[in-house]
């Protein structure tokens, strides 16, 4: 038997979400940029230049070139190991990881079992947008806590490190959340959580960060790591360069995003069309106009679909009288919600 079932899942109710074509315009020879700039930017000083092509190349290759600095590693460990965990709709838990580093695995357990104690959850989504760090072997920790079996999850030069067999595992289904600023250890997290059966990634591609590196020194004398050699998964695949490749990519703002993972019901002018639907219904609350028709989500789908209900007829989400939830405005998010929730049903009415 599947463990969770994500693959029949999949096929089910995956809506696919249209994506904007990317623009892959061809760069300029940087040696001829330059040229023109130095002979034809007034007043620029080469030290100006030099910094400027250094940060621009720094962030062009973030994650995979970094300039270590004496201040890197104490600004690193104030960010906390999960910055917030909560119960969103309908009993799925929300963990946001801030940084991959000793100690996670601990603190992803303990935020799922206080979630737990006072809820029925349904699904749980380990956020690790905007996370870095460069723990590998806190990654593994953290991934074992959803393994039954032994096997091998992840190896960084050290030969692979593998899973617990264990009976307190814990078994309930997992989306990760992704993005651009996914970075190195976080990256390797989610896809060996993929690669395991545990969970989907949702979001955007990654960093491409997921690398072992390689420190070099410089005539300034500061030092450089550059990324020499990949990461591997379990099954001997390779994290490359070009990032993780989420399951369902959603796309979003880096913006938008920002103030999402701190607060995903924030709303504004840019976003508040985006998501309408996804995971409740707005409410007509203070306004002159009557309560619209609620769209309809994933899980209400399949539940509608159960029972025979009729998607033209007005569309029940709620039991009368009952207080409308709070819309979650992250697209990400609420995507992930929709999804666990359409989970839980279909595994509530196969039983």
């Amino acid at each position: 038997m599947r463990r969770f079932g994500f693959n029949h899942f999949a096929v089910a109710l995956l809506i696919a979400i249209p994506t904007g074509a990317a623009t892959t315009n061809n760069a300029p020879d940087f040696n001829e940029l330059m040229s023109l700039v130095r002979a034809n930017l007034k007043g620029a000083t080469e030290d100006e230049l030099n910094r400027a092509a250094v940060e621009g190349l720094l962030t062009a290759l973030r994650g995979k070139v970094t300039l270590l600095t004496h201040d890197a590693a104490p600004s690193a460990g104030n960010v906390a190991l999960v910055t917030k965990s909560s119960v969103l709709d309908d009993g799925v838990a929300w963990v946001r990881v801030g940084r991959v580093a000793e100690g996670l695995d601990k603190a992803v357990e303990e935020a799922i079992a206080h979630a737990a104690a006072t809820n029925k959850l349904k699904g749980v989504v380990l956020d690790v947008r905007f996370a870095e760090g460069d723990d590998y072997a806190a990654a593994a920790a953290t991934a074992d806590l959803f393994q039954v079996h032994e096997r091998p999850l992840l190896d960084w030069g050290e030969g692979a490190v593998k899973s617990s067999k264990k009976y307190d595992a814990i078994k309930i289904p997992v989306t990760v959340l992704v993005n651009r600023d996914t970075v190195g250890a976080a990256e390797a997290l989610a896809a060996v959580m993929r690669e395991t059966g545990a969970a989907l990634i949702l979001g955007g591609r990654t960093a491409g960060g997921a690398m072992i590196g390689k420190e070099f020194s410089l005539k300034s004398g500061q030092r450089v790591r550059i990324a020499v050699s990949p990461v591997k998964l379990g099954d001997g695949t390779a994290l490359t360069l070009q990032g993780v490749k989420p399951d369902i990519e959603v796309t979003t703002s880096a913006s938008e995003e920002r103030v999402f993972v701190d607060d995903p019901y924030a709303g504004g002018k840019s976003v508040t069309n985006t998501t309408a639907g996804l995971a409740a219904t707005n409410s007509p609350a203070n306004t002159n106009r009557p309560p619209r028709r609620p769209r309809p989500n994933e899980a209400d789908l399949v539940r509608a679909r159960k029972d025979g209900l009729s998607l033209d007829a007005e569309f029940p989400t709620g039991r009368a009288g009952e207080a409308e939830k709070p819309l979650i405005r992250d697209p990400v998010l609420a995507r992930a919600v929709d999804l666990l929730k359409g989970l839980a049903v279909v595994r509530r009415t196969s039983n």
